[in-house]
Formats: C-alpha cells, structure tokens, sequence
C-alpha cells in the first residue's frame, strides 16, 4: 500500500489505449467492497465509457475539467443522501479506493470535484452532471474519477516534500 501511495499522482491526460474489460472488473468490485457506515452502502457508481458522453462532461464547470478531453472511463460516484447523511464521507472514501485500485493496475486516473462547484452563475456542476445522466435528485454527485492509461508517468512527491509539520502527536 505504501509503494501504491508513493507512487500515485493525479493523471490529466490519457493515452487512447482502451481499458481492459478485466480491470473494469476490478474497478467495479473495488468501488463495491467501499466501507461505509453502518455498512448502509448510500453510493452509487456511473461507469461512462461512452466518448461523446465523456466530453460533455467537460461543460460541468469551466476549471479543472482537462482530464475529460482524453479519458477512456469516468466514474460519477453519487449517494443517496435519503439513505445517510455521511454520504459525502462514504462517497469520498469509494472515490479513493477507486483511484488506488486504479493505480495498482497501471491506469491513472483523476478526481474531478463536482459537489459545491458551479456549471454556471445558476446552475450547479451537480445538477448539469444529473441532467447529463439522468440520476435522480435524491442520489447527490459528489465527484467524477477520470481513469485511463497514463500519456506520460509522473514522479510521486519526494519523502522530502512530505509535510511533516502538519503532524501533532496528542495535541494540537
């Protein structure tokens, strides 16, 4: 796990090498063995493989967006804010278990944030991404995780970049 985290680095372009159907396979059952509390499970997983789909995803907000233009696979991860009210938490925590699984089979992949961000002055990333895929009003969109093989290979952050200052032991 720790050479997994060594060496994991935010990917924004992707080569057009398609994803094997095997590894979506594992990708899928990752998301699924994602722990939530009290094992309620609110998340729900989009798998877009669709191109056309895939760059319109783009126009969910005007920043942040450049991994769109040559993903092979976005995940929109949703929860059911019926189900839990720590959805987010349980969503966030599928969001990275998807992107170390990714990692682990040679794929890179991004986390693009949807939830609290704006399409346009009046209309929100969340709902455009929910119109865009008809998901119903109760299953909010937390982020969408772009995935394909790397254009080129990133250096993970040195040991000595860490920011160790940031760790307390038994108090503030």
């Amino acid at each position: 796990m720790i050479e997994l985290l060594r060496q994991r680095r935010s990917i924004r372009k992707y080569t057009a090498q398609a994803i094997e159907p095997e590894k979506l396979e594992i990708l899928q059952e990752a998301v699924l063995r994602s722990p939530s509390s009290k094992n309620i499970n609110p998340w729900e997983f989009i798998f877009v493989d669709e191109p056309a789909l895939i760059a319109e995803m783009k126009n969910c907000k005007p920043h942040g967006v450049a991994p769109f233009t040559s993903a092979p696979l976005a995940v929109v991860v949703c929860g059911n804010e019926n189900l839990n009210d720590v959805w987010v938490e349980d969503c966030s925590i599928a969001s990275i278990l998807l992107q170390l699984t990714a990692q682990s089979l040679g794929l890179g992949s991004c986390w693009i944030q949807v939830r609290e961000r704006m399409h346009s002055e009046t209309v929100s990333s969340e709902k455009f991404i929910q119109d865009l895929l008809n998901i119903p009003e109760n299953f909010r969109v937390l982020s969408i995780v772009t995935i394909g093989y790397p254009e080129k290979g990133r250096e993970g952050k040195s040991f000595e970049d860490l920011q160790f200052e940031k760790i307390r032991l038994n108090r503030f």
